[in-house]
């Protein structure tokens, strides 16, 4: 595909013009980065997976009925996706305390919450992503009050399939981040699940041993994070386990 206009160019995406309007490419770069850019590195083949990881996810959610921005996957790196108005604002779930939550409130990491907990950061590297509330949000314009409730439930319709499909392959979703998008359709708007669902960001841990399968392993120079995400896609199926050596990975069409 012949390349377009470039749209917007993030830490690890890139996003060109689509072939029709409404629509953009969106590109898997391989750079890996941590502490909002501080730790950077490009690691070879990851794009590849978190293209195919977060269109086998975003694929799911599509199916049950939850709206999502993938429209299908172009190549081993692009997808084509609709354009959508992001709000700007990153939407955590936590499933078990971990990373800024254990520091912020001193739970110890891995306690299971007593409920799913829904969080708000406001999209600001400069500022470095900050924690706000509901409070904040409608003040400051970004959303409305029902906007919250509508991120609210798909948030939590996310993280029902998520942790399911994960619990099924041995994988705790502990926590995980989306960004969600408003659409017009005439005068009506409605919001759907937009950017990427990847090892990039959600925190995943083996059920049984509780080795880190995401970013963390980058974060915290626990390993290969090559090998982390390649074990979550051969878990759920995107890869195929193989027995003997290969040159590289090798990805189900």
């Amino acid at each position: 595909m012949a390349r377009r206009r470039m749209v917007y160019e993030g830490k690890a995406k890139i996003l060109y013009e689509g072939p029709e309007p409404g629509t953009l490419i969106q590109f898997f770069k391989d750079d890996t980065t941590a502490g909002n850019g501080e730790k950077h590195e490009m690691i070879d083949g990851k794009g590849v997976l978190n293209n195919r990881l977060s269109e086998h996810f975003m694929s799911g959610l599509n199916a049950i009925g939850v709206p999502t921005h993938f429209i299908k996957r172009l190549n081993m790196r692009e997808q084509l996706v609709r354009a959508v108005e992001i709000i700007p604002l990153e939407v955590v779930v936590r499933n078990v305390a971990a990373g800024s939550m254990s520091k912020r409130l001193g739970i110890e990491e891995g306690s299971p919450l007593p409920r799913p907990i829904v969080e708000f950061y406001y999209k600001n590297d400069d500022l470095g992503d900050p924690l706000v509330t509901e409070e904040h949000i409608i003040a400051f314009g970004w959303a409305t009050q029902q906007d919250l409730d509508d991120m609210v439930a798909l948030a939590l319709r996310v993280n029902d399939f998520m942790s399911g499909m994960m619990m099924g392959v041995g994988i705790k979703l502990v926590d995980f981040k989306i960004e969600i998008g408003r659409v017009y359709e005439g005068d009506f708007q409605r919001l759907i699940v937009a950017d990427e669902i990847s090892p990039d960001s959600c925190r995943l841990w083996d059920l049984k041993t509780g080795e880190k399968l995401d970013k963390d392993v980058f974060r915290r120079d626990l390993g290969s994070v090559s090998d982390a995400y390649t074990e979550v896609a051969k878990r759920l199926g995107v890869m195929p386990r193989q027995n003997g050596s290969t040159t590289g990975p090798k990805l189900v069409h």
